[in-house]
């Protein structure tokens, strides 16, 4: 094995450990220099240092972080929208949904008498909490019949899934998602009904798209829309979870101080002072174990049972040890299992199984006190700091058999006993060895104090001082890591017969360095003066045996390093525009394919049987079939790596790189991993973690874990919260640190990795000392060298200071060395140029390994503040190139090239360096054999060296010009408001001014339009220096203040590039023709054929003919529709309508593309042919943008006739036209010191000061002819000819706001009244009076007409705010548009084109300029030749003919000759025209996301407008167009109920005993539940048959467009005003039994969406259920199309087992009128004048028992009521008896006595 020095890089840990689980994975190990004669596709073609640049941490933040991050708390918004619940199980409920998430509960209102109740509601929950909270956090929806304030009513069921499911969906939310209900208390019930919701999960700076409110018929699919993640099956079951608890180990000592002592004296024995239980949390709950009293050891063996569905929305179980006490029940240590770690969903896959497996728990340090300020980190929050405790745990899960009748049918948590385990069932305890060497301690942070500093390494509890274990002579010895004292020794004892030399039994761990005094670095550091002679440390530990766990991941771990250094490489290669990606890529593939071969053979290798769990097993099987599966797909996809594909490829392995960092994540633990603690004067101050895995020894190379025996750089931290923020920023050490962890038997060669040339110190003298390991090492070998630092530049740095500027310096850090470069004041972008050399670095170690592999260089930037320290400002890291002595100075690798580094600060990037860095070994000769150093002749810095010759950069003469306009929104600068401003412009220390702006206020533009300078860059444009802006204001007295200002980081896009040569010649005669013809507009793919000036081609653009006649066409069997399509009734919204529902098509049909695109990725990509070229920029705009383009031919097939539409952009227009800076670039302008916050620009937000306007162009000199001709029109303008003069203009602004969707609820009940304000320069409209009350989703449909003068306003802020009755009005949310760059874009975005020119109607034409005038303005600005309209409909543009029709119509449908529609044909085709063409803006709807300043970054909900600009030296606009909302039309439905039949009979009559029901009938509209109506009551049916010829009459508003029906109410009695609310029209019916005495039954109900219902059947007899269940198969009808049907339609009711079933069937007739139709013809209800129904014919059944009373009575007597008949007669008898004798008794007696 080659030796080589493991550099890892810890960065980024300092930022308050945000990521520190992502950054274990870092893998910075660069083995070896660059080898020579390698196969090109292996070698990095990134320059040497390129590939030293990954020092700094490369690897993107993945996109959710679910690893344990900081516990900093985050802004989250949960939004939930409760649209509807379906199918829920009960009779006549009155449902409300409960929406919880954690212990915050909202609910809907309350729906009376419905099983399908229709809310709409929106709720939103704010939090501010650590991600790992949030995600941990369970929603819960559940469904409650009939709550009222008294009564907390029955669940119905209910539903749950944690935040974290949600915020892993696609753009965060689930989007019209139906969740099934179950009931928790009866899992044997199924499914109790549906939700339909949304749901969105928004942390800071995550914008959520809004998919567009379609019609909701697609949605009606319950089982296809389920609200479910991808890939969990629709049908979830229920589940038994199983936690088994054996035991635990090692827990804390609490309480050891006072608290211990007192206690003794009381009880008089020393008890172990803690009382464990252990607490689990999963899916929202909680079960304990028993609490063992006093015990550091306990035992449990017990089982935690909870039953959940199963696959779980709940990706965690949080597994804590708590601490039972009365007063403070704390968590000693936190785990958490990931379900998706330990189970496997795929064909193959296994359910969840864990162990029985030891699981580690790290927190808080151990040292006892009793406020703990880490208590944090035992609730599982942040990196814990220390190894707290580890438990013997598994898991398991059964799926139930809910039909089975032993199931109990409760989910409550149960916890029951189980049997001890075995020993052994974790594996053999085997005796492990740590080795660690401290080779450099330096970088010691001032702060700390010059108290003597040691280090002190433990693994688990061995090696802590407190309550570690160092000696272990007896039996006696407390461990926390075997297994019970009594088998210690004799493991001990039996494994040293193993190997001869073994005789340390007696070995005394050695865990801290000796302490020393720090030396002083400079400033801010100390280092330890270790020099020569390196302490040690060792710890001798017992653990289970389970490293094949440890192994399995080393292997997998190792080859993504690998994997990912080679895509870092293939960026780097792209991003440096050097030759060839495509052969490193392959490469990169080669090797991929050859590490998965190679994991197949080694993990299958078995040392130990004994441990081996369940899962070991299953998770073998399964990483080995995915790794098998990579490795094909890598062999695949490396054949098919062109040049043109590496960027797709590479999106594609980055895939393969997150699988394999998923599957290397071993959730089962083994050795806990190690900590490395500095304490100063016995106090704690900061530690790295070092997982156990990546030190773990191996025979086999590739087992090895990536830092065992290597040389690692670790930086140390603060820990918990102390490291949040800038304190953790700054380093607190850097060591050096050698490592080595692996089995006692095994440790021969322990000290192989170390740099070579030392002497081993023993610690005791004597026989027995060859075994032992060294406490120290003593190094004779030494190499003195000579450290060159080149620092030239550096780039968008931090902004540190309050003016928006730093005063940068760096400072290096080397080995115990370090300097600082000068201070450069008040700039982002210094340009230092300055040479640092470090003389006489002392290196320990042979020649060969520094030469490979040299120590890193840290480089730390900082802000000079005259007063205080100097601030940090970022750090990077780089590792030098090395040349020995007797090496020849010169290519290849001398001298260094200059790279940029990337600067970090805490986690966020903080700009870049330009630097090279040599190290240069001092020979012999001493320095007289260096290398000598040539700086530039020309400049005398004094004793500061300038960088030399060979490595600045070759310069050559650049001009760049200066496009001056303007200067917009500058706020006030230290209270004063800017008057005089003006721009300085630098690059490169050359620059030049801009006129002054005489008063702001009146004229913000500049006099002078151009300004030009010239400079000196080098040749390389990726080593171009920033140029800087700032903006200063000239105030009396010759003062100065600088306002703002903003460094252009890359000037590349501003380079001019003269056009080729091929492109030039647009004179040529060819002519291309752009041919029109009506084309069937079926076709759905558009033609795209990229027009070069000179081909020839023909474009055909599809429109449909004129005039819109709907063909009749048969649908479906139906009889032909005759209803003619009538233009009048078209207004503005129908067009609206039909553009948002081609917008749905398209994006449907996009994310079905991007399916198949995936699919086709992942199956073959074999022919490559068609692919687009990306230089057919006209191809690839429309291509990319997809909709851009979209002809009448694309409408879905269900609209009948052709809408001439407009387009809806999803998103802001300037998004999607490159925010219009085509020629006007706006530069923000910054001041005030940057946040610190994790994401900084969003905090950029508040310190943009102001907006500078202008461009910049550069180019070589001397310049071409070819430039000089193109600047020949004017040479004061340069290359910006053609611009408009910025002198200021009057313009109409017209704002068409259309409405507002997914507003955030201002008021108290969750709702907002909104009402628009816009603001414009001097102009501020509110519109108060017209608010919509209670809407979330308002159509506002109004236009307002400002004026305003550019350049004074220029922004138009639109708002929405909350109508309040008393009290402010509160902002919703704001949106701002730049209104200048639009007017002056090229894109011509002042009016959108529409697709059609018509002089009347719904589309009438609504510029003040026709098609001609505007193509005729913009040829004669463009210089181009035309138009010129020709014969034929043909219109010629410079060489580009286009034909169109040229008649149009009227309003009295007269022809007339036009050549308007040939220009628009042009207009609309306006970017395939050289030279000048760009895309002009057609008619259209943006959608503007509103934001709120107090909450920043997080969407409010979003507006959908548009504007139109008209100047007014233009002739005048015409009226604006009307947008109103459409006010509903008035209806009336009629239903006539003439029947029923067959309804099932609910009464036992008490004279004939026969079963019978007293029938009536109640309608009533959804949402309208207070106007039901009641049919009169038949009573006494015996068949079920019931006539009623009743009519109910229901007047509503209805919106055809929508279909939805407009009601307003009040709220409640104390509203002020009325709500709108619109509901879809449903018609309900329902049968029920009419009961004098008590409540009347409920038997059956139909609900009738009025738009799809089953046409009713023609008899009684073919009305059946499957009228209802099987709507598929049966026509289905509008009663907005049929106005008059009638027909039998079906009853349904549940039966005990919640299936549907027929209970009744009725005849009914629904007629629909408008108002004036009903008007016309009034009815009356029931059976009333006007019009009446007749009476029905009731049979007198009712009144049977009076015209045969014999039989009735027979009946009673002898049928029903026969005994109680008896008992009445010998009771009455009994009676009359009694009677008798107490009648007659009296006689008697006196006859008695008187002896009569």
């Amino acid at each position: 094995m080659k030796k080589s020095r493991g550099h890892k890089s810890d960065h980024g840990k300092g930022g308050g450990g945000d990521e520190a689980a992502i950054l274990e994975t870092e893998d910075l190990d660069f083995t070896g220099g660059m080898g020579g004669g390698l196969d090109p596709d292996t070698i990095s073609l990134a320059s040497v240092t390129a590939v030293t640049t990954n020092v700094s941490n490369k690897r993107s933040k993945p996109d959710i972080k679910m690893e344990p991050s900081a516990g900093r708390p985050v802004d989250y918004q949960v939004s939930v929208t409760i649209v509807e619940a379906r199918q829920l199980v009960g009779l006549n409920m009155d449902p409300v949904v409960c929406v919880e998430i954690g212990d915050d509960k909202k609910y809907t209102q309350m729906k009376e008498s419905t099983n399908c109740p229709y809310y709409n509601e929106y709720f939103v929950f704010d939090f501010h909490v650590p991600s790992d909270v949030m995600f941990d956090k369970i929603l819960k929806l559940s469904v409650i019949h009939s709550k009222n304030l008294l009564r907390s009513g029955t669940l119905v069921g209910s539903f749950k899934l944690d935040i974290g499911t949600v915020y892993s969906q696609p753009e965060h939310q689930f989007f019209h998602k139906w969740a099934l209900l179950s009931d928790p208390d009866d899992i044997t019930a199924g499914c109790k009904g549906y939700i339909k919701c949304d749901i969105a999960v928004v942390g800071k700076g995550d914008n959520i798209k809004t998919p567009h409110k379609a019609t909701e018929t697609d949605e009606d699919d319950i089982e296809g829309n389920l609200l479910l993640p991808e890939g969990v099956p629709a049908e979830r079951q229920w589940a038994r979870y199983y936690v088994k608890i054996y035991r635990a180990e090692g827990l804390p000592k609490m309480n050891t101080s006072i608290m211990a002592n007192v206690k003794k004296a009381f009880i008089g024995e020393n008890k172990d002072l803690v009382d464990p239980y252990v607490q689990i949390l999963f899916a929202g709950q909680r079960g304990k174990t028993s609490i063992q009293k006093s015990s550091y050891e306990p035992i449990w063996n017990e089982q935690i049972v909870f039953t959940e569905m199963f696959p779980p929305l709940c990706k965690r179980m949080k597994v804590q040890i708590r601490d039972s006490d009365k007063v403070n029940d704390v968590a000693l240590g936190t785990h958490f299992i990931d379900l998706r770690k330990i189970a496997n969903d795929g064909d193959k896959g296994f359910l969840p199984t864990l162990g029985p497996a030891w699981v580690n728990m790290y927190g808080s340090t151990r040292s006892y006190t009793i406020m703990d300020e880490h208590q944090d980190l035992n609730e599982g929050l942040g990196e814990g700091v220390s190894f707290r405790a580890r438990l013997l745990v598994s898991l398991c899960v059964e799926i139930l058999d809910t039909s089975s009748p032993e199931v109990m049918s409760s989910t409550e948590v149960k916890v029951e006993g189980v049997p001890k385990i075995s020993e052994s069932a974790t594996g053999k305890v085997e005796e492990f060895f740590l080795f660690g060497a401290f080779l450099e301690a330096t970088m010691i942070d001032r702060k700390i104090g010059d108290k003597p500093i040691c280090f002190e390494v433990t693994i688990g509890n061995y090696g802590s001082e407190i309550d570690g274990v160092t000696k272990l002579k007896s039996s006696s010895g407390k461990k926390s890591g075997g297994d019970g004292d009594e088998e210690e020794t004799e493991l001990i004892h039996g494994s040293s017969d193993e190997e001869e030399g073994d005789d340390d039994n007696d070995l005394v761990s050695v865990s801290t360095t000796p302490p020393m005094k720090p030396v002083i670095t400079d400033r801010n550091y100390f280092h330890l003066p270790y020099f020569e002679r390196k302490p040690c440390i060792y710890i001798k530990s017992w653990w289970q045996d389970q490293r094949r766990r440890l192994y399995n991941a080393n292997l997998i771990d190792n080859i993504a390093d690998k994997l990912e250094e080679g895509l870092n490489d293939v960026q780097e290669v792209i991003k440096t525009e050097k030759a060839y990606p495509e052969r490193r890529l392959r490469g990169v593939l080669e090797d991929l394919s050859n590490g998965c071969s190679q994991f197949l053979t080694l993990a299958n290798k078995d040392q130990n049987q004994t441990g081996r769990t369940k899962l070991d097993k299953e998770r073998l099987k399964s990483c080995m079939r995915e790794l098998e599966n990579l490795g094909q797909q890598a062999k695949t996809i490396r054949t098919q790596v062109k040049k043109n594909t590496v960027r797709d490829k590479i999106k594609l392995v980055q895939n393969f790189l997150h699988k394999l960092r998923f599957l290397a994540d071993e959730p089962q633990h083994s050795i806990p991993d190690i900590y490395i603690w500095m304490m100063s004067n016995n106090k704690r101050i900061a530690y790295a973690r070092v997982p156990s895995k990546d030190i773990l020894y191996s025979g086999v190379e590739e087992e090895t874990g990536k830092d065992c025996g290597k040389v690692k750089t670790i930086f140390l931290k603060l820990p918990g919260k102390k490291g949040f923020g800038a304190a953790g920023w700054t380093v607190q050490a850097k060591t050096e640190i050698y490592l080595w962890l692996g089995l006692n038997r095994q440790r021969k060669d322990f000290l192989s990795g170390l740099p070579n040339g030392f002497e081993e110190n023993k610690m005791l003298k004597g026989p027995g000392s060859q075994s032992a390991p060294p406490i120290s090492l003593t190094y004779m070998m030494k190499q003195i060298f000579q450290l060159r630092v080149h620092m030239y530049q550096a780039r968008s740095l931090f902004a540190a200071d309050s003016s928006g500027l730093s005063d940068p310096f760096a400072r290096v850090f080397f080995s115990t060395h370090s300097q600082v470069t000068e201070v450069l004041n008040e700039t982002l972008c210094p340009t230092w140029d300055q040479l640092m050399v470090f003389d006489n670095v002392e290196l320990f170690g042979e020649v060969g390994e520094l030469r490979d592999d040299p120590p890193i260089i840290v480089i730390e930037i900082y802000d000079q503040d005259t007063v205080g320290k100097a601030e940090f400002m970022g750090r990077t890291f780089a590792k030098p190139i090395t040349k020995m002595a007797d090496e020849h100075y010169g290519p290849p690798r001398f001298p260094p090239q200059l790279e940029y580094y990337q600067i970090y600060r805490g986690n966020c990037t903080a700009g870049e360096m330009l630097a090279a860095f040599e190290l240069l070994q001092i020979g012999p000769h001493g320095k007289a054999d260096l290398p000598p150093i040539d700086g530039p002749t020309d400049m005398d810095r004094g004793p500061i060296l300038p960088v030399p010759l060979g490595i600045r950069p070759v310069l050559s003469k650049y001009r760049i010009e200066v496009l001056f306009w303007g200067l917009r929104d500058l706020k006030r600068v230290n209270l004063a408001a800017v008057d005089r401003p003006r721009v300085d412009i630098e690059c490169a220390g050359k620059g030049v001014q801009s006129s002054l702006i005489q008063n702001y206020k009146k004229n913000p533009n500049f006099g002078t339009l151009v300004k030009m300078f010239e400079v000196d860059l080098p040749e390389n444009e990726l080593l171009h220096p920033p140029l800087n802006i700032r903006v200063v204001d000239c105030r009396a007295f010759g003062r100065y203040t600088l306002v703002g200002n903003h460094a252009v980081t890359t000037l590349r896009k501003f380079i001019y590039r003269a056009a080729d040569k091929e492109a030039n010649n647009w004179n040529t005669q060819e002519e291309i023709i752009v041919n029109y013809e009506p084309e069937p507009s079926i076709k759905k793919m558009e033609t795209m054929v990229k027009l070069d000036s000179g081909s020839d081609a023909v474009v055909k653009i599809e429109e449909d003919d004129k005039g819109g006649k709907k063909k009749k066409r048969k649908k479906g069997g139906d009889e032909v529709e005759e209803e003619e399509f009538d233009e009048s009734m078209l207004d503005w919204w129908s067009k609206y309508f039909a553009s948002i529902e081609t917008l749905m098509e398209i994006l449907k049909a996009q994310e079905a593309a991007m399916a198949d695109a995936e699919e086709k990725e992942d199956q073959d990509i074999s022919a490559e042919g068609g692919e687009i070229k990306p230089d057919d920029s006209s191809v690839k705009g429309k291509k990319g943008k997809g909709k851009d383009k979209r002809r009448p031919g694309d409408m879905p097939e269900k609209k009948k006739h052709k809408l001439n539409e407009l387009q809806v952009y999803p998103k802001e227009l300037e998004k999607e036209f490159d925010n219009f800076e085509d020629w006007l670039h706006t530069f923000n302008l910054f001041r005030g010191k940057a946040g610190d916050d994790d994401d900084q620009n969003m905090a950029d937000e508040d310190r943009i000061i102001g907006k500078f306007k202008g461009s910049l162009c550069m180019y070589k000199v001397p310049v071409s002819d070819e430039m000089q001709r193109e600047m020949g029109f004017d040479s004061n303008m340069g290359m910006f000819q053609n611009i408009p003069t910025n002198d200021p203009i009057n313009v109409v602004v017209r704002v068409y706001i259309i409405r507002a969707t997914d507003l955030h609820p201002a008021d108290i009940n969750g709702k907002a009244d909104p009402y628009i304000a816009i603001k414009l320069g001097k102009s501020d409209i509110k519109d108060k009076e017209n608010y919509l009350s209670k809407q979330l989703n308002p159509i506002f449909g109004k236009s307002f007409d400002m004026e305003a003068t550019f350049p004074m306003d220029s922004t138009l802020t639109v708002s929405v705010y909350d109508w309040d009755l008393v009290g402010t009005d509160d902002l919703i949310g704001e949106t701002k548009l730049d209104l200048e760059n639009r007017y002056y874009s090229k894109h011509r975005a002042i009016c959108g084109l529409p697709s059609k020119y018509a002089v009347h109607g719904y589309n009438v034409w609504r510029d003040p300029l026709k098609p001609t005038q505007i193509l005729a303005k913009l040829c004669k600005e463009g210089k181009l030749d035309g138009p010129h309209y020709g014969p034929g409909g043909r219109v010629k543009v410079a060489n580009r003919i286009f034909m169109g029709p040229t008649e149009i119509e009227d309003e009295n449908g007269l022809k007339k000759q036009t050549d308007e529609h040939l220009a628009l044909t042009a207009l609309k085709h306006w970017e395939d025209i050289p030279r000048v063409g760009c895309k002009l803006i057609p008619e259209h709807v943006e959608t503007r996301p509103l934001l709120n300043p107090d909450k920043p970054g997080i969407e409010q909900g979003r507006i959908e407008m548009w504007v139109d600009m008209f100047p007014k030296d233009m002739p005048a606009p015409g009226p604006a167009i009307d947008i109103a909302p459409r006010k509903p039309k008035k209806f009336e439905l009629r239903v006539i109920i003439w029947n029923t039949d067959e309804v099932i009979l609910e009464d036992d009559d008490i004279f004939t005993g026969e079963k019978s029901s007293d029938i009536f009938v109640r309608g009533w509209l959804k949402g309208q539940q207070e106007d039901k109506q009641d049919t009169d009551v038949h009573y006494h049916s015996l068949t079920g048959e019931g006539l009623f010829n009743w009519r109910f009459i229901y007047p509503f508003d209805y919106l055809q467009a929508e279909e939805k029906i407009v009601i307003s109410k009040k709220e409640s009695m104390f509203a002020w005003d009325e709500t709108e609310y619109k509901i879809p029209a449903r018609l309900n019916l329902q049968v029920w039994d009419a009961d004098h005495f008590s409540a009347d039954d409920f038997l059956g109900a139909i609900e009738l969406d009025l738009n799809r219902f089953p046409r009713g059947a023609k008899t009684a007899k073919q009305c059946s259920i499957n009228m209802v269940l099987n709507e598929q198969d049966i026509p289905m009808v509008s009663i907005f199309k049929q106005r008059r049907i009638k027909g039998w339609w079906p009853f349904l009711a549940r039966d005990e087992n919640d299936e549907f079933e027929l209970t009744g069937k009725v005849e009914a007739e629904l007629q629909l009128m408008t108002a004036e139709e009903a008007e016309k013809n009034p009815v009356g209800e029931g059976r009333n004048e006007p019009e009446p129904l007749e009476k029905p014919n009731r049979p007198d059944t009712a009144f049977l028992w009076f015209l045969m009373p014999f039989k009735a009575i027979k009946n009673l007597i002898c049928n029903q009521y026969f005994w109680l008949t008896v008992k009445l007669v010998v009771a009455l008898l009994l009676v009359l008896i009694l009677g008798l004798f107490i009648y007659s008794m009296p006689g008697y007696m006196v006859k008695k006595l008187m002896g009569a």
